[in-house]
C-alpha cells in the first residue's frame, strides 16, 4: 500500500519597516518573505519521532500525556515545536480527528552553515508554520485555508512566547510583500484562558488584524547584508518596553513617526513611486534611530550603522528587525550598482545575502511512496 509523505516548505522573512510599532494594534509594518526556507517532511509511522539534524537533535521520541507534549529529551530549542504540536492536536481533537503517530524531520536554511548563527529571518515563526502545516496535511485530505494556518500558528507562537506581532508568521504563510497590522494579543489569550475552542477562535474575525499583499514599485531592488552579529529580539523588545514605561510621551512620538513613514512607504508601493519608497525607508530608519537614542538602546550597532551608510551611497539603507545585530537592507534602483555595494559591504566584513522575494508562502506537496 502506498504511503504519503508530505513535504512542507516555509519561507523566512525580512522586516522592511515598522519595527517595534507593529507590536501595537493599529500600527502598520511592511514585511517580505524571502527565498531561504524551513523544510519539513512528515509521514505516518509506528511511533512519534522528531528529527532536527542541524540542532543535533535526532530521533527524539515524544508523546502527549494528560494534554501535555512530552519529549524524550529536555531542550529549550523544542519549545516552539512543543506548542505547535499541542495546539494542532487540540484543534484536530475538536474536529474529531485522531492524532496518529508520525515521523517529522525539520531542516533550515535560515542560519549560517559554518557558524550556526541565525540570520534573523524569522526561524521560530517559520518552524511553527511548518510543523502546523505538516500535521494538518497528514491528518486530512482537504487543503487547509491559509488563514487557518496563520491563526493556529499565531496561537502556538503566543503560547510559546507570550507576545509577538505575528508579522513574521504572516510572511511565512502568505509570502510576497505585505502590509501588516497586528491582532489584539490580549484578546486572544483571554479567549483561550476562558476555555474558548481553538477551532472557534480560528473561525472568528480577529480585532485589528490587517494583512494585505503589496506590489513593489517597478525597478526597486531589495538588497540584504548580514553583520555576522546575532541579536536577541526578545531582549531588545524588553529594553524598549522598559523605556516605554519610563517615558510614554517619547514612545508615543515614536509611534506617530513610525506610522507616518510606514504609511508613506505603503502609499509609494501602491502608486508605483520608487523615489518615494526610498525616502520613506530612510524616514523609518530615522524614527528607529531616535527611539534607540532616547531609550539608550543600541538598535544600530556600529556594523549596522556602517551597512546603512554604505547603502545610502547607492540608495537607501536601514536595519531589518529589532536591531542589535542580524541584517540590514537597502532599496536600490540601479541593478548595475548592486555588485559595487556588495564589494563595499564585504570590505567592511558585512556579508551580502543574495536573497530574492519568495512570492509564495507555505507550500505543501504530497509524495506517494510504494
Amino acid at each position: 500500500m502506498a504511503q504519503s509523505i508530505y513535504c512542507i516548505r516555509v519561507p523566512g522573512k525580512l522586516m522592511i519597516a515598522g519595527e517595534y510599532a507593529v507590536l501595537d494594534p493599529n500600527y502598520k509594518c511592511m514585511v517580505v518573505a524571502v527565498d531561504r526556507y524551513i523544510t519539513a517532511q512528515i509521514n505516518f509511522n509506528k511511533e512519534n519521532r522528531l528529527f532536527l539534524p542541524q540542532l543535533g537533535l535526532e530521533n527524539i521520541l515524544w508523546q502527549i500525556k494528560d494534554g501535555q507534549v512530552e519529549f524524550s529529551v529536555s531542550d529549550p530549542q523544542l519549545n516552539f515545536i512543543e506548542n505547535s504540536i499541542s495546539v494542532v492536536s487540540q484543534y484536530l481533537k475538536e474536529k474529531y480527528i485522531e492524532l496518529r503517530p508520525f515521523h517529522l524531520k525539520i531542516e533550515s536554511q535560515l542560519s549560517n552553515n559554518e557558524s550556526g548563527k541565525k540570520y534573523g529571518l524569522g526561524s521560530s515563526a517559520a518552524i511553527v508554520v511548518a510543523v502546523i502545516s505538516a500535521i494538518l496535511s497528514l491528518h486530512s485530505n482537504k487543503r487547509y485555508d491559509l488563514d487557518e494556518i496563520f491563526k493556529l500558528s499565531v496561537i502556538a507562537h503566543l503560547k510559546a512566547q507570550g507576545s509577538g506581532s505575528g508579522a513574521d508568521i504572516a510572511a511565512a504563510v502568505y509570502g510576497g510583500w505585505l502590509q501588516y497590522s497586528t491582532f489584539n494579543a490580549g484578546w486572544i489569550l483571554e479567549q483561550l484562558e476562558q476555555g474558548a475552542k481553538i477551532s472557534d477562535l480560528t473561525n472568528k474575525p480577529w480585532p485589528s488584524l490587517i494583512i494585505e499583499k503589496l506590489t513593489p514599485p517597478r525597478g526597486l531592488r531589495l538588497v540584504v547584508g548580514w553583520t555576522k552579529e546575532e541579536a536577541s529580539t526578545k531582549i531588545m523588545i524588553e529594553k524598549i518596553f522598559n523605556f516605554r514605561k519610563r517615558d510614554p510621551h517619547s514612545y508615543n512620538e515614536f509611534l506617530r513617526n513610525s506610522l507616518f513613514s510606514v504609511e508613506a512607504l505603503i502609499e509609494s508601493f501602491k502608486r508605483d513611486k520608487l523615489e518615494e519608497a526610498m525616502n520613506s525607508l530612510a524616514l523609518n530608519r530615522k524614527a528607529l534611530l531616535k527611539l534607540g537614542e532616547s531609550a539608550g538602546v543600541q538598535i544600530e550597532t556600529e556594523k549596522l550603522k556602517k551597512l546603512c551608510s554604505i547603502a545610502d551611497a547607492f540608495g537607501s539603507g536601514k536595519p531589518s528587525g529589532a536591531g542589535g545585530g542580524d541584517c540590514g537592507i537597502a532599496f536600490i534602483k540601479n541593478e548595475m550598482q548592486i555588485e559595487n555595494l556588495y564589494r563595499a559591504w564585504m570590505a567592511n566584513d558585512i556579508i551580502p545575502l543574495k536573497l530574492k522575494v519568495s512570492k509564495q508562502g507555505v507550500t505543501i506537496e504530497e509524495i506517494c511512496e510504494d
